[in-house]
Formats: structure tokens, C-alpha cells, sequence
């Protein structure tokens, strides 16, 4: 494992320079276009919960190499106000900002493996890993 790199969310241009990090990440890795797309549309949106709901924290993008296989972790991390129900939010249609609320069920269908840590007045961890077929 190794840490690729951190992308700090401050801005709305901050999501995009995480995704594009994520997307040249992944095709180094040897990800096909279709999990390329998945993988930034992932961080596309837990940079933006970032955004929206912390105000700052930071995407960071890691390569794995376990027992022969190759993938990708996404690690977006905050200290904004946390989660008070994660099974709340973890259900379809849920939204506080008024979305589509897809965004933490969507990232968890897009990925292979997610786990969500938080803490009310803490922050949130979330880390989600994709791995190539």
C-alpha cells in the first residue's frame, strides 16, 4: 500500500482535481474506462459531501497490491459535523441538501468494498476500495 496522494476540499474545484487524481490513478493501475468512470464518480461525491456538508477536508487516493491484485482506495476524510444516523443515510432517496440522495448508497454500489466511520461533532471517514477483475 501507498499513499498516492491527498487532495484537500476547500472549493468546488478541489472535486474536480480529486477526480481527475482518481481517474490517472486508476488508469495507471490498469482499471478499464467503465471503472475509471465509476471510480471518479465515487469521489465526485464524497468530495462534494465534503463540500457541502464540512465545509474542508481531504479525498486521498491510494494504490493497493494484495495477494496479487490491484486496486483502489478512496479515503475521504473531515472534521465537519459527522453523521448522526449513518443507517439514515445509507437508505435510497435519503437527502438532507434536497438531492437525489444517492450519494453514500450510490458510492457503496459503485465500489467493491465501503465502510463509513463518524462521529456527531467529529467528522467522518469514509473509505471505499475498488479492486480491477
Amino acid at each position: 500500500m501507498e499513499i498516492q496522494s491527498c487532495v484537500k476540499i476547500t472549493t468546488e474545484w478541489d472535486i474536480v482535481a480529486a477526480r481527475q487524481l482518481g481517474r490517472n490513478v486508476a488508469r495507471e493501475l490498469g482499471f478499464g474506462t467503465v471503472d475509471q468512470a465509476r471510480i471518479t464518480t465515487a469521489i465526485s461525491e464524497l468530495a462534494r459531501n465534503i463540500y457541502l456538508y464540512a465545509g474542508h477536508g481531504q479525498i486521498c487516493i491510494e494504490k493497493l497490491f494484495e495477494g496479487g491484485k490491484k486496486g483502489v482506495r478512496i479515503i475521504a476524510l473531515d472534521e465537519g459535523p459527522g453523521i448522526n444516523d449513518i443507517r439514515k443515510v445509507m437508505e435510497d432517496g435519503y437527502s438532507t441538501s434536497g438531492g437525489l440522495g444517492a450519494g453514500l448508497p450510490g458510492v457503496k454500489r459503485l465500489m467493491d468494498e465501503f465502510n463509513v466511520e463518524s462521529t456527531p461533532g467529529d467528522g467522518t471517514d469514509i473509505q471505499a476500495i475498488k479492486w480491477i477483475r
